[in-house]
């Protein structure tokens, strides 16, 4: 297949946004990148997404929320040309022990807004498979080794509201045994933003300031670090608010020293997932927003291998997940694999995802599933 022009987007955990990007690809190496963009959700489009964090198909507060990313998104994705577009949703809830996922927006409704296919609904059939549904972007982290000219494995640590990583081995086909390992680490982002929006109206530690204020307490890290979750072996994936019980102790801290706290368990995680990588990685890439942290990344120095914003290698740390979603949905296009066993845990190779074009036709790929209705949203001028 040829490389095509593909447009992602990605409105993560952190909820403060959405990201877009174009990626030259035929869903199997890079050719090139394009342009990119990003809104940033107003303080009402972030209460409705916030207030339906949680809630499943139905509940009362769905559908408002989904009605504020499909607008967004189309705000924004309606600035770019492209052939295909690949729609990620807002996550409101992962829980893949019970076989369900819910990523808030239909892509149904942004094919008629936008006049070109959308790919959609990644994580469903991974999940009615027995895989995690998360991360979902080691596919194009190995293509991104390549891309760099990486021999050597390495990492690719994201940031967002809860932390992920991907191990890699660039030397194997993506698809081969042994060439992913991905999983997420543990909490990252999010305690800190909601903790800084609680106590200083703000929806992230800018500069890591708050955290440089404050003092880790060394016994809570250690108490947090003994969740069951660390010691479960990957791949495994995290909700956003997956350690808020276990996390209660730090938040009743001052808020500085709460937020450095936050920053020790993110460094103590992280180190708790290379040692259970296949080998210690040559290198760590960090993107996501963590990596404009100053507090997080000083934190991470003290790893057993190089660390460096992912930028130190030529790709961009703001738009790596947009991009992720405009590389897997040339592959859903393709029939190619979007997850495998060493990244979500499936038991074998699938492919996911669901392809919707304009005027209401839908061409579903197999074992995928619709799960939202659609809402009317007039196209941006």
């Amino acid at each position: 297949m040829e490389q095509i022009r593909a447009l992602g987007a990605m409105s993560g955990t952190s909820m403060d946004g959405v990201d877009a990007a174009v990626v030259m690809t035929d869903g199997e190496s890079i050719a090139g990148f394009g342009p990119h963009g990003y809104l940033e959700y107003s303080t009402d489009d972030r209460a409705a997404i916030a207030r339906a964090v949680g809630q499943w198909q139905g509940d009362p507060d769905v559908a408002a929320a989904a009605e504020v990313v499909e607008t967004c998104h189309a705000r924004l994705l309606s600035r770019f040309d492209a052939d295909v577009v690949g729609f990620h949703g807002q996550t409101l809830a992962h829980d893949p022990a019970n076989r369900r996922t819910h990523q808030a927006g239909d892509g149904a409704v942004l094919a008629e807004v936008l006049e070109i296919p959308v790919v959609w609904d990644f994580r469903t059939t991974d999940v009615t498979l027995g895989g995690e549904g998360a991360p979902l972007a080691p596919a194009y982290h190995h293509a991104c080794a390549r891309w760099i000219g990486a021999t050597e494995p390495l990492a690719i640590l994201n940031l967002g509201g809860v932390g992920n990583l991907t191990w890699i081995d660039p030397g194997k086909p993506m698809e081969a045994e042994g060439a992913l390992l991905a999983f997420d680490t543990g909490p990252a982002n999010a305690p800190i933003n909601d903790l800084c929006m609680d106590w200083l109206g703000q929806p992230f530690d800018r500069d890591g300031a708050l955290a440089r204020e404050g003092v880790a307490d060394a016994d809570l890290v250690s108490q947090l670090m003994e969740n069951g979750y660390f010691f479960r072996m990957p791949p495994k994936s995290l909700d956003r608010d997956s350690f808020r019980q276990a996390g209660a102790a730090i938040d009743a801290l001052p808020p500085s020293h709460a937020a450095a706290t936050w920053v020790a368990v993110i460094a103590a995680s992280v180190a708790h997932a290379l040692d259970q990588c296949p080998t210690v990685p040559t290198r760590l890439l960090v993107t996501g927003g963590g990596r404009l942290n100053p507090a997080i990344m000083e934190a991470l120095a003290g790893l057993p291998t190089r660390v460096d914003p992912i930028e130190a290698a030529g790709l961009n740390g703001d738009m790596l997940e947009a991009q992720a979603f405009a590389f897997l949905a040339v592959r859903v296009l393709r029939g190619l694999p979007t997850s495998f066993p060493g990244t979500t845990g499936v038991s074998a190779n699938v492919g996911g995802g669901e392809v919707s074009r304009r005027a209401g036709i839908l061409d579903s790929l197999p074992n995928s599933a619709r799960h939202a209705g659609t809402r009317q949203v007039t196209k941006p001028r």
